[in-house]
């Protein structure tokens, strides 16, 4: 039983890799608008915490994570803000890129699990798909703020707001249809793999 499982974890592990990076080098994963882009590469991170849980989340995250670094330096597309990043501090821009990433996938992991224990597994997929959205965002513009705040560049684009209303003023409407698309298709799509048998109810769970 444990090597079937293990075989099957390996199968989605390698499918949602090859899905995301579909999407990270074509224009299905990102709508470039001005210094950030629309992603819907949160999805398959998203995927991958509820089929796998928090150690498949990271992988996946730190998968986006890094062909999101490699924008900056013109693999798989460019990042207008990430190639102004990597200018400045290369190593920083890795971080602010990658880490942000792989924590999200990780705490998806255990938000599904979380809310899977006090509901069902179809709302758990609707509340994974929203999480991955808005702690991508979170966890992106607080290391984009803390790591490159004080350089002449983001001065320039906070340009004397407060921090808090220059991120919800940057982010935008951006932020808003990720989190309304990976809450939607997350939760359909996650929902659609419990019914295959993909997503099991673990020992002492109740399947509702």
């Amino acid at each position: 039983m444990n090597k079937k499982m293990n075989t099957r974890q390996l199968t989605m592990l390698g499918l949602l890799t090859a899905v995301l990076l579909l999407m990270a080098y074509t224009p299905l994963g990102y709508l470039n608008i001005g210094p950030l882009a629309i992603t819907l590469n949160v999805i398959p991170v998203a995927l991958a915490a509820v089929t796998l849980g928090p150690a498949g989340g990271a992988v996946i995250g730190g998968v986006f994570g890094l062909t999101s670094f490699l924008q900056c330096i013109g693999v798989g597309g460019s990042s207008a803000m990430g190639v102004v990043l990597f200018g400045i501090n290369p190593f920083l821009a890795f971080i602010q890129r990658f880490l942000p990433r792989l924590l999200d996938g990780l705490l998806l992991g255990y938000i599904f699990k979380g809310v899977k224990k006090l509901t069902n597994v179809q709302i758990s997929c609707f509340v994974t798909g929203f999480f991955s959205a808005f702690l991508n965002t979170l966890f992106f513009m607080t290391a984009l703020v803390l790591l490159f705040g004080n350089t002449d560049y983001m001065r320039e684009l906070i340009g004397g707001k407060n921090v808090i209303l220059f991120i919800c003023s940057f982010v935008g409407i951006n932020s808003v249809f990720e989190m309304i698309a990976s809450t939607i298709i997350t939760g359909l799509v996650g929902f659609a793999l419990f019914k295959a048998k993909i997503i099991n109810i673990m020992p002492g769970e109740t399947k509702r």
